[in-house]
């Protein structure tokens, strides 16, 4: 592996770099849902992390490691979901402007989280060359400094700290689990992972209408994601340059699952934990369900990455 990727000492600094800005979340779990997979699942409830998600792992650690110059004039992304609140809070938490450039068609409930951090959100139409060149005519108008939602060591290295708590309280884990979009968790994951316990096997979950990664893992280089359909809203994005780096090296396998199979365990969760998930979050238990021979009697952390819904537009 030719970058220089975190250490495990670079993550654990991170975790200790970020304990004012997160929580540490808790494992659940179901015994009715380990009785319908036919193995033991342990829960890492990132849906009980501030702004909702993991996301606010990698933007505080990516806000902290900013120089004094750069804090004083602010931090910028584009994103249509957890990212540009998780950037809004760390910046708000932090002192400092956030701009965030947001699609048109941005769920209602992720606008009101940037505004309700005191981010300034700057509208753009829904595609990736608006989002662009809107950040960058934003960043050369505020001087702010761009902080990319996945493909960014100090965000892979703030995402990283999620499987780090994982296995500190649960330690005899089989298989880690998480969803892919861009990377920045699983490749995280996959780090952690490594360097704690080299036997685990990290497995990721795609949904079937955006399936990127699962093509470019299969290929082996990168195909980029195109008119991705799914209801998994997180997990449209393109694969990350440096995150395929670490899915290559660490991943053991990404399954599928298809949106009737996410909304089937997004209502299962929902009925058997009572605890609140969006689609995207889903997705690591509908594909544990679809291929369930290979997790039989296995101890699986999954990662739920988080719960911001609108609850007003429920699958179910």
């Amino acid at each position: 592996m030719n970058t220089a990727f975190p250490t495990i000492e670079d993550i654990q600094a991170a975790h200790d770099r970020i304990q004012p800005f997160i929580h540490r979340t808790p494992i659940l779990t179901s015994s009715a849902i380990n009785e319908i997979a036919g193995c033991e699942i342990f829960f890492k409830c990132e849906n009980f992390q501030k702004v909702g998600a993991f996301k606010a792992r990698g933007a505080a650690n990516a806000v902290m490691k900013l120089t004094d110059s750069q804090k004083s004039k602010g931090v910028a992304t584009h994103s249509s979901g957890n990212h540009a609140a998780a950037l809004a809070r760390a910046a708000s938490v932090a002192g400092i402007p956030a701009y965030i450039v947001m699609p048109s068609n941005a769920p209602e409930i992720k606008k009101k989280a940037v505004k309700g951090y005191g981010g300034e959100i700057i509208e753009c139409e829904p595609n990736l060359k608006a989002r662009e060149t809107t950040l960058e005519s934003v960043v050369e108008r505020t001087g702010a400094t761009f902080i990319p939602p996945y493909d960014f060591m100090d965000v892979i290295e703030g995402q990283a700290t999620c499987a780090l708590e994982l296995i500190e309280d649960q330690s005899n884990l089989d298989i880690i689990m998480a969803p892919v979009g861009g990377g920045g968790l699983l490749g995280g994951t996959a780090l952690t992972a490594h360097y704690l316990n080299s036997n685990i096997e990290v497995i990721a979950a795609e949904p079937q209408g955006a399936d990127d990664a699962f093509q470019s893992f299969h290929a082996g280089k990168i195909i980029p994601q195109s008119g991705p359909n799914t209801i998994a809203d997180g997990l449209l994005t393109s694969l990350g340059v440096l995150n395929f780096e670490l899915i290559e090296a660490y991943v053991s396998d990404i399954l599928l699952a298809t949106d009737p199979q996410i909304i089937e365990a997004m209502r299962l969760i929902y009925e058997r934990m009572k605890i609140v998930i969006e689609p995207s979050c889903a997705v690591p238990l509908a594909a544990l369900l679809a291929n369930q021979d290979r997790f039989r009697g296995k101890k699986v952390g999954i990662i739920l990455s988080g719960g911001n819904v609108d609850l007003g537009k429920l699958p179910f």
